[in-house]
């Protein structure tokens, strides 16, 4: 390995845990409701960087007549308070991300599954001429292609 080289550590950050979250809100003035509750519990851990529909359907095989909207504005304070991140990918969609550490992703272009994907960037430069003025705060990396269900299909035909 490269003298220069870092060893790049995988840590997944979560949001914090139900019980957590259900605290803060009420610190907040915020209110809690089982749905909410139920939503914090499918969040936790979530790898898939769920949609707000997909959020809902794993809810209502629970809840049957709690609304999109009420998942919608979960998810979105949520997002206020710094638990989850909003990813728009180019996927149709947007997403959802739990996972608050440090990474970037990989997008298949046929059927839409995001993964995360660790990596060391600290090293990459721009300069002021490209920057054209912008201050840049956070980079983002999204790597597209097919994963490899997808690739294994297309090689059939």
């Amino acid at each position: 390995m490269d003298s220069k080289r870092k060893s790049f550590v995988i840590e997944w950050q979560s949001m914090r845990n139900s019980e957590e979250l259900v605290k803060s809100f009420r610190e907040r003035g915020r209110k809690v409701t089982p749905q909410r509750e139920r939503i914090f519990q499918i969040l936790q851990g979530n790898n898939s960087h769920p949609t707000a529909e997909s959020v809902h359907a794993e809810l209502i095989r629970d809840m049957p007549t709690v609304s999109l909207k009420t998942v919608y504005q979960t998810l979105h304070e949520l997002v206020d308070m710094g638990e989850i991140s909003p990813l728009d990918l180019g996927t149709g969609s947007s997403r959802f991300d739990p996972n608050q550490s440090a990474h970037h992703h990989l997008v298949c272009t046929r059927c839409h599954l995001v993964k995360d994907l660790y990596l060391d960037v600290n090293e990459v430069q721009v300069s002021k001429e490209q920057l054209q003025g912008f201050e840049v705060g956070v980079a983002e990396i999204t790597f597209r292609g097919l994963c490899g269900d997808c690739r294994a299909e297309v090689q059939e035909k």
